[in-house]
């Protein structure tokens, strides 16, 4: 279990104590803690918990409940590729494959550079743009290999760079 560096703790206690007295407050903390570190640290929940009245456990499993909070880092691209059944169809796999090749990070993890996170997602809602990936928070629709080349180009040569 990593720990949590002092300015962390501090930034933890400041989301917890804003929201320890509102109804339902579990998930709010834990949305925002994911906003500020990335990912849920096992020390964010227990500062939940004990916030919360709830036990650790009772926290690690809505955690774990909602696929969009994650306990593991994400790297600083985060490639998300719809699996849905009209991307599927429409050759999402491929783009799954490829982004492998072209990240070197595995499904639902991390490169070991830290520069990619791989993410293989149910539906999006944008069936008709199928096959659709959002890298950074932005959607390709009709996302072809070629596309998906360009875009994971473009990421690395402005990393490279040092240019945003």
């Amino acid at each position: 279990m990593e720990k949590l560096n002092l300015a962390s703790l501090m930034k933890l206690d400041e989301i917890v104590a804003a929201h320890k007295d509102e109804p339902g407050p579990v998930i709010v903390m834990l949305h925002e803690v994911q906003d500020f570190f990335g990912y849920i640290p096992f020390e964010a929940m227990i500062k939940i918990a004990e916030a919360t009245g709830t036990s650790p456990a009772e926290v690690f499993g809505v955690v774990n409940f909602y696929a969009q909070f994650t306990t593991n880092p994400k790297g600083k691209h985060v490639v998300n590729v719809c699996l849905g059944t009209a991307c599927y169809v429409k050759g999402s796999q491929a783009l799954i494959d490829r982004t492998i090749e072209l990240t070197g990070a595995q499904i639902n993890k991390t490169s070991d550079d830290g520069l990619f996170s791989l993410d293989a997602t149910r539906c999006l809602g944008a069936c008709g743009l199928a096959p659709v990936v959002v890298i950074d928070g932005k959607v390709i629709g009709s996302c072809t290999p070629a596309k998906l080349e360009k875009e994971i180009a473009q990421i690395k040569s402005t990393e490279v760079t040092g240019q945003a």
